[in-house]
């Protein structure tokens, strides 16, 4: 069993308040998530996150075959981080920590992602054929994404 981990990192011109109003809003996740994915949240959301939330969503992560992916919100600690961990998925572990620091002329915001593929050596193969590069084309979305909201 491997844990693979990714980790990004992004610096946004705005204040740490400014930004983590943005990021503990649940309703933002859909515009930040690439289309090919078909990303739609299913269960109700509040305006802010908070520990123990449960969020159900609809996604087509592979060949566009729809699936549920259940994440709960833990560890908020308000304007320094929050953890969302699968409770049910597409990944047989998923542990994704947002961090967020202000810094001179705006906030750093990282991302570190903790990941087990499921199936074994066939997991690890379709990461290493596919997985990776899909992880990497949504945090690369992302980053756009929010670069253009707030341009430097």
């Amino acid at each position: 069993m491997k844990i693979h981990r990714l980790t990004r990192t992004q610096f946004l011109p705005i204040s740490l308040e400014d930004a983590w109003a943005f990021f503990a809003t649940p309703r933002h996740l859909q515009a930040m998530t690439p289309g090919f994915l078909h990303f739609r949240i299913l269960s109700p959301v509040p305006e802010a996150m908070y520990s123990g939330l449960i969020i159900t969503y609809r996604i087509a992560a592979v060949a566009g075959i729809p699936m549920t992916w259940v994440t709960e919100i833990k560890h908020v600690e308000q304007q320094l981080r929050f953890v969302d961990e699968q409770r049910s998925g597409p990944f047989r572990f998923w542990f994704h920590e947002h961090r967020f620091a202000a810094v001179a002329g705006g906030v750093t915001m990282e991302d570190i992602v903790h990941y087990i593929m499921p199936w074994g050596w066939l997991g690890e193969l379709v990461h290493a054929v596919f997985i990776r590069r899909r992880l990497n084309a949504i945090f690369d979305f992302r980053r756009e994404y929010l670069a253009s909201l707030w341009p430097r």
